[in-house]
């Protein structure tokens, strides 16, 4: 599976030489013909740019152009210390999109899980920059969804990624079984994820660095519902046309549609046939499926 990854165009920019070091990598695929806009794909914790490998090529031929970074701290970007808020890294993958790759069309947002948290922020903060909006696969902060479920035994990892030097300590050297817990717990198909998938996610978990980075995204969520109530309380509710997107299977598709319409001024539900939590793995042609038929309306 690692193959179709590598076949993608990789690169990688830096948006900060100086100390800290920001430097994202991002891989792509372009449409053979005309193009008939830009789509961006934000992945989740514990991933990256590699989450969307089967996805890249059947949007591309759908006639988009498709990037998907790795956000800052995850896949092979830096991993600086600070700057995981969600406005932080939307900043971020803007800068990418519109400083470093030169597209001035508004785009259309993908984002799954921790992906979903920076597309709603990158709709907040950049609106006009933004053609079309599908999130999902996550309790957003800021929501009554994110309050009644973070303390739930479903989502036990978010206090205990938020809990300052311990999850890394526990954690390394146990990479592996520690990510494929999420993956056997979270999948409707656990037998999409190979063992070279597996390998290659915990290879990348191993990194140093790379472990805390992916926690301090989470000990940003309470200053990410902090960003979000400011802006619905002073913005109001996202207006670009939005779809949430979830597995059929999966345990956030619950009251998706209910905290979505929190956050949201026109919104529909979207919901991935034969999926759990990880639907552009576990079904990536009805993930494709869903996202041409929302962004083509």
């Amino acid at each position: 599976m690692a193959s179709i990854y590598s076949r993608l165009t990789h690169r990688q920019v830096y948006l900060q030489q100086s100390d800290p070091e920001i430097r994202i990598h991002f891989v792509e695929a372009r449409p053979s013909g005309n193009q008939k806009g830009t789509v961006l794909l934000i992945h989740g914790f514990p991933e990256s740019s590699y989450q969307f490998r089967h996805a890249m090529g059947p949007l591309s031929s759908a006639g988009y152009r498709t990037i998907a970074p790795d956000y800052r701290g995850a896949g092979y970007s830096s991993r600086p210390l600070t700057g995981y808020s969600k406005k932080v890294l939307a900043t971020d993958l803007h800068e990418l999109l519109t400083k470093h790759l030169d597209i001035t069309e508004p785009v259309h947002i993908v984002g799954h899980d921790i992906g979903g948290m920076i597309a709603h922020a990158y709709a907040h903060l950049f609106a006009d920059d933004v053609a079309s909006l599908i999130w999902g696969e996550c309790p957003l902060p800021g929501t009554t969804i994110y309050d009644e479920r973070k303390p739930t035994a479903a989502l036990w990892h978010f206090n205990f990624h938020s809990v300052p030097d311990l999850p890394e300590l526990l954690v390394a050297g146990n990479e592996k079984q520690y990510l494929k817990h999420f993956y056997d717990r979270l999948a409707q198909n656990p037998a999409a994820f190979t063992e070279e998938d597996l390998d290659f996610y915990a290879t990348l978990y191993s990194a140093p660095g790379a472990l805390r980075a992916g926690f301090n995204v989470y000990r940003a969520f309470e200053e990410d519902k902090v960003d979000n109530q400011r802006w619905l309380k002073e913005k109001g509710k996202v207006k670009v046309r939005a779809m949430v997107l979830g597995g059929e299977a999966s345990l956030d598709a619950i009251r998706s549609e209910e905290m979505a319409k929190q956050v949201n001024e026109q919104v529909i539900a979207g919901v991935v046939e034969g999926s759990g939590h990880w639907i552009a793995e576990e079904a990536p042609l009805a993930f494709v499926r869903e996202v041409l038929g929302f962004i083509e309306k």
